[in-house]
């Protein structure tokens, strides 16, 4: 029953995001053209197919999951697509590719992923793949740079890819399973260091090591956003394993001493941060598309300009880094507040998910799943109204990128088979025996038949 409602609730949110997209779509034309756009209904019948076939993945592979993360995704998405057409029609064909791409790789995580616990098994396998995607931008005639000078990019063929996209759910998995079987070592103190009780100094080697691979990523790769996702997703989790406050204060004193240290050396981060303080002075340079979205979003005022009146192509990044202004200027500050509102109700479901978890280790990878979605749309929304420095991430589901496209959707995949997980535990929906677990089940009968017939005898 539980399972049911979830699954029709999902249906009808899904129907609303297909239609908001798909008015979105119109009101954009509309405001271009004046003309509402060919092409309207076989959009809307896409979308709508997209959508329900996600559905479908989900209440066939994961019935008792949770019903608002993927009309939630799917909303988001739906409007990022909007606006990217809305800037570029030639991206806007690519980004739908990706799209679906994205739906299928959702369905294919729920099929092949049964068991979450499962993955803990793999740890230093998803470890090294981690590190190793990681490490790709730096390998001659795969990696390559981008116009600022940040280093995340590979190039296979005719195929262009971040895998930091992909790295941030490999180490999710890692730290998730590493700390599941760590946490009571860490959380043991043996010794004090001023007002902290840390554990013995062999212990406190992931900790190291997660901030030496935030520098690594900060200055080999000049991305200051990755390096912050990383290091947040390790100190949250551990914080989390631990229920020891002070891992955060470590973990932050740590952070801002590698900060430091990169602003000191990297010319790169110098600039941000002087952009941050005072794009003003540098207007027509370095500072010139910090300045555009600040008058982008000034000019969207309480409600915006309407959908295709504004001029977002003005900002040069408006696709990737800057959408969350373009946003601002056509619907302004209540459009750019219900794109947060979206946001703070994917992170309090994944924390709801991680909450009601019985393992350990699903609790903590729900956790560091949704501080990944957190943690990238604060740094990204808040780097273009100047709360901190611009970072290079994307904003998750909204910008353009095949790459941040497709991990976020294994990602909610993720997420959704650890909340069918936790529904199934608690006995809210039926659980569900694997081809495997019967043949264990029936190993286990013989056995036992074996075992009393030998007795018997």
């Amino acid at each position: 029953m539980i399972a049911q409602v979830r699954r029709s609730t999902e249906l009808g949110l899904i129907l609303l995001a297909a239609i908001i997209t798909a008015g979105a779509y119109a009101l954009a034309a509309l405001g271009r053209t004046s003309t509402l756009p060919a092409n309207l209904a076989p959009f809307l019948v896409v979308i709508l197919a997209l959508l329900i076939a996600a559905h479908l993945a989900t209440r066939m592979f994961a019935p008792g999951a949770d019903g608002t993360l993927l009309p939630l995704a799917a909303l988001l998405n739906g409007l990022g697509y909007v606006m990217i057409a809305r800037v570029d029609t030639d991206l806007a064909g690519l980004q739908a590719t990706w799209t679906f791409v994205a739906v299928g790789a959702y369905a294919a995580t729920l099929l092949v992923v049964r068991r979450v616990p499962d993955l803990a098994r793999y740890k230093w396998t998803f470890a090294l793949f981690g590190i190793v995607l990681l490490m790709l931008p730096f390998v001659p005639g795969l990696g390559f740079a981008a116009p600022d000078g940040a280093r995340l990019w590979v190039s296979v063929g005719p195929i262009n890819f971040q895998p930091g996209e992909f790295a941030k759910i490999a180490l999710a998995l890692f730290f998730a399973a590493y700390l599941t079987e760590r946490r009571e070592l860490l959380a043991a103190g043996t010794w004090k260091v001023g007002p902290f009780h840390l554990p013995e100094l062999r212990h406190l080697g992931p900790l190291l090591i997660a901030w030496g691979a935030s520098l690594v990523v900060m200055i080999g790769q000049k991305d200051l956003g990755s390096s912050l996702l990383f290091f947040a997703l390790f100190v949250v989790l551990l914080w989390v394993a631990t229920e020891r406050v002070s891992w955060l204060a470590i973990g932050t004193m740590l952070f801002a001493l590698g900060s430091f240290v990169a602003w000191s050396v990297l010319g790169n981060v110098q600039d941000r941060v002087d952009i941050w303080l005072d794009p003003w002075s540098q207007r027509d340079v370095k500072g010139y598309q910090l300045v555009q979205s600040t008058f982008a979003l000034a000019w969207g005022k309480i409600t915006g300009t309407g959908l295709g009146l504004g001029d977002p192509s003005r900002i040069p990044e408006v696709k990737n880094d800057f959408i969350f202004a373009a946003f601002g200027e056509e619907l302004g500050l209540l459009g750019g507040t219900a794109i947060i509102i979206a946001y703070l109700l994917m992170v309090g479901s994944g924390l709801r998910i991680a909450i009601q978890a019985e393992r350990t280790f699903e609790k903590l990878l729900a956790t560091g799943l949704t501080t990944i979605l957190g943690v990238q749309a604060f740094v990204i929304i808040g780097g273009v109204t100047r709360v901190v420095p611009l970072t290079g991430v994307t904003l998750p589901f909204v910008s353009y990128g095949g790459s941040s496209l497709l991990a976020n959707y294994i990602l909610l995949a993720l997420l959704m088979r650890i909340a069918d997980s936790s529904a199934q535990f608690s006995g809210d929906i039926p659980r569900r025996i694997t081809w495997r677990q019967r043949r264990a089940e029936r190993r286990a009968d013989r056995a036992d038949e074996a075992a009393a017939t030998a007795g018997a005898s």
